[in-house]
């Protein structure tokens, strides 16, 4: 029993060094399976070693894997899947753009790398990539919700700004009703009208409720504007 608690113990005490030999172990053989051409067994390797020691994992793809190799875009797709799954989402996002390097129109990396975009805060790059998603591939259904969303609460927040702004004036003049108007007539066409383009696109996809439900409220905006 005392043999026991005392190497229980020893285990606490050095975790760490434990995994780093153990990731030091696996990247040897993934050293020594792309010598023998047995790239998925590298991969295979490459994705426990990620488990036990991602930073020692990410160093050897840097430093150790030719660049122009058949087998790195899959060695940086395991990184790439690997931090996402951990949440580090600004690595998962280094390493799916670091894909799009090798698959610059590979449409589910696309999808992958705005997701990471999103998930940092970065709205106007993920638009920028789901733009570029969509001209590949019209139908991929959550670039088509993402911008769909995208516009429409963009649209709401100048609208609201409009509206603020206006019921300050006490007595406002023609030429300032005229102004407000224009305003809502540009939030309308670049805001809720392309919303209303992507959205619908959604429900010729999939019946989706939320979907359904913003549409019916910029029929009602319509309405109130063309009054």
């Amino acid at each position: 029993m005392k043999t026991l608690t005392l190497l229980f113990f020893g285990l606490l005490l050095c975790p760490m060094s434990l995994l780093a030999q153990s990731a030091d172990v696996l990247l040897q053989k993934v050293s020594d399976a792309l010598s023998a051409g047995k790239d998925d067994y590298a991969v295979s390797l490459f994705r426990q070693a990620a488990g036990m020691g991602a930073e020692q994992t990410e160093m050897f793809y840097w430093t150790r894997i030719e660049k122009n190799s058949a087998v790195a875009p899959r060695l940086v797709r395991e990184l790439a899947a690997y931090y996402k799954d951990k949440r580090n989402y600004d690595k998962a996002y280094l390493f799916y753009k670091e894909w799009l390097q090798y698959y610059p129109e590979d449409v589910p990396g696309l999808v992958a790398c705005a997701e990471m975009q999103m998930m940092r805060g970065e709205a106007k790059d993920a638009l920028k990539l789901y733009e570029m998603v969509l001209a590949l591939d019209a139908d991929n259904l959550q670039a088509n919700i993402f911008l769909g969303n995208y516009y429409y609460l963009q649209a709401e927040r100048k609208k609201k700004t409009l509206e603020d702004n206006y019921k300050k004036i006490v007595s406002p003049t023609r030429m300032q009703y005229a102004s407000y108007r224009n305003g809502l007539s540009d939030v309308f066409a670049n805001g809720y009208d392309k919303a209303k383009n992507y959205l619908q696109k959604v429900l010729q996809l999939f019946p989706s409720t939320e979907a359904g439900k913003t549409l019916e409220r910029i029929k009602i905006l319509e309405k109130e504007m063309n009054k």
